[in-house]
């Protein structure tokens, strides 16, 4: 089997996985790694390797850079205290726990267990995120998951590239110097990325073309890394900040067609790279097992214990920490609801995996670097027992704490802002009429698809109708039969030869985008 062909069989995996994820509600993330165990198991698959510098270079910018574009800075500067006492001090303590351990429990020299704990010091964003929105988790909490997996990534991946350096030379690891490296490279992959952010920001400013507005979002995380990377700082800092910067104002740099076509770009690569490093995961722990030593052959019991201890490392940090905020705000009772959901959602996935597959092969006397194969089996490990225990237990335990959002507050919140919205459109509608700046018959059709819309949402605000009511399933229900008809209808048009192609693509698009609206509805 060729490489090409491996990759391309691969991608497919993990569509067709991830496909059936979405369709049985399940975490892809879990689904993904079980099933890349099992083909990874079968006697005719064949051992899988990664080169490093594919994932440090291929995939890590685009996913932290994604991830970092949703990212909300008014909603961040909320729970900014919370995020950052996650993403610093539970990171630099789940990194001294492991090392500590794996030295303990494994032949990994000292440098070597604190790389080990720098990779699994991170949480996952992808899955958590995932699920949450799912879930409906109330916005200051799913703010506070999302911000704290992102920007803990940071923070390990930055101990890990001192970690990996300090395990690279072969010299003892020393606290000042990787201090004072870590502040090297934090801050200024931090300046990198704010720089590059405002460069890509007067670009696209002055850029009307759809696909080159594509090729600038794609470019621009691989543009921060390789920039910071050249600078000898942290590449990884400066896509998050190049990311939380550029999402915080790209609703004032595009347009609504570029910014639709952006977004699908955006989310086919980001999703392909991440089944596919999901499925990775699976794939490649049979093969990196059968490369194991004999001194390793107690590798189950030591991710047992890792993830065990990761687990516990959180909650006894996260608990004090929600009690302690609870009293600072003058609650009476402590409630155990919102931090047993935070302290759940510490799944690991593509980022510790991602940081693991780019511990480079040889150390700088051009020896193989010892049991790199020992670190990448029990990252892989934790991550796929994480992924499988926690991943498909969150939603329970979500469920048990009662924070998820009831549907009918989501649905008022949405009817609320549909109404303002419509109200603002007929405002200035009578505005244009009453000046006479537009025909009458233009001003009178927007009238009555305005009124229509604003008569919709009081109907709901006025019923206090959930997301599943009768009336708001039969207004859905019939846009979309509505919607068919004018399709079956455009499509004999053109083989009629009535219309050209191009006409019927831009009818087909404005179809298609009004259907999107009712499936985001729903």
């Amino acid at each position: 089997m060729t490489d090409l062909t491996a990759i391309l069989l691969l991608v497919a995996l993990a569509t067709l996985v991830a496909t059936g994820a979405r369709r049985w509600s399940l975490p892809a993330p879990s689904l993904l790694v079980v099933a890349g165990v099992v083909i990874g198991a079968l006697p005719f698959t064949p051992d899988l390797h990664v080169p490093p510098q594919v994932i440090s270079i291929g995939v890590l910018p685009p996913l932290l850079y994604a991830s970092a574009e949703e990212i909300s800075v008014r909603d961040l500067r909320l729970v900014w205290r919370p995020v950052a006492l996650l993403a610093f001090g539970l990171v630099l303590a789940s990194a001294g726990a492991v090392g500590l351990l794996a030295g303990a429990l494994t032949p990994l020299s000292a440098p070597m267990a604190f790389v080990l704990g720098a990779v699994l010091a991170s949480t996952d964003p992808v899955a958590v995120t995932a699920l949450g929105r799912r879930l409906s988790l109330p916005p200051r909490i799913q703010v506070m998951v999302q911000a704290e997996s992102l920007f803990n990534d940071a923070t390990s991946l930055v101990l890990f590239k001192v970690a990996v350096g300090t395990a690279v030379a072969g010299g003892a690891f020393s606290l000042p110097r990787a201090a004072g490296e870590f502040a090297l490279l934090g801050g200024g992959g931090a300046v990198v990325g704010w720089l590059v952010a405002l460069a890509v920001a007067q670009i696209r400013k002055r850029t009307e073309d759809p696909v080159l507005e594509t090729v600038i979002a794609l470019v621009t995380p691989y543009a921060a890394y390789v920039l910071a990377e050249d600078a000898h700082t942290s590449g990884v800092t400066a896509v998050v900040v190049a990311g939380v910067t550029l999402g915080s104002m790209g609703h004032r740099l595009t347009g609504a067609r570029i910014r639709l076509q952006v977004h699908a770009v955006y989310q086919t690569v980001v999703f392909l790279l991440e089944s596919v490093v999901f499925a990775v995961i699976g794939l490649e722990l049979p093969s990196l097992i059968h490369g194991l030593g004999a001194d390793a052959m107690t590798w189950p019991l030591v991710v047992v214990a890792i993830a065990a201890l990761l687990i516990a490392t959180r909650m006894l940090w996260v608990f004090p920490m929600s009690a302690a905020m609870q009293r600072r705000r003058g609650v009476a009772a402590v409630s155990w609801r919102v931090p047993a959901v935070i302290s759940w959602a510490g799944t690991r996935g593509v980022m510790p995996l991602a940081a693991a597959l780019s511990i480079p092969l040889v150390a700088d006397d051009g020896q193989p670097l010892p049991h790199r194969s020992l670190v990448l089996v029990l990252t892989t490990g934790v991550v796929v027992l994480t992924l499988v225990l926690q991943g498909f237990t969150l939603a329970p335990v979500v469920r048990a704490s009662r924070i998820a959002l009831e549907p009918a507050a989501t649905a008022r919140e949405e009817a609320e802002a549909r109404d303002r919205l419509a109200r603002a459109g007929l405002a200035r509608l009578e505005q244009v009429a009453d000046v006479e700046a537009a025909p009458e018959v233009v001003v009178e059709q927007l009238r009555r698809s305005l009124q229509a819309r604003l008569d919709h949402a009081r109907a709901l605000l006025d019923e206090e109708l959930d997301a599943d009511s009768t009336l708001m399933a039969a207004h859905r229900d019939l846009r979309h039969e509505l919607i068919r008809a004018e399709s079956a209808e455009l499509a004999r048009l053109y083989e009629e030869r009535r219309i050209t192609d191009g006409t019927r693509r831009r009818l087909q698009r404005a179809l298609d985008l009004e259907e999107t609206g009712i499936v985001e509805e729903e």
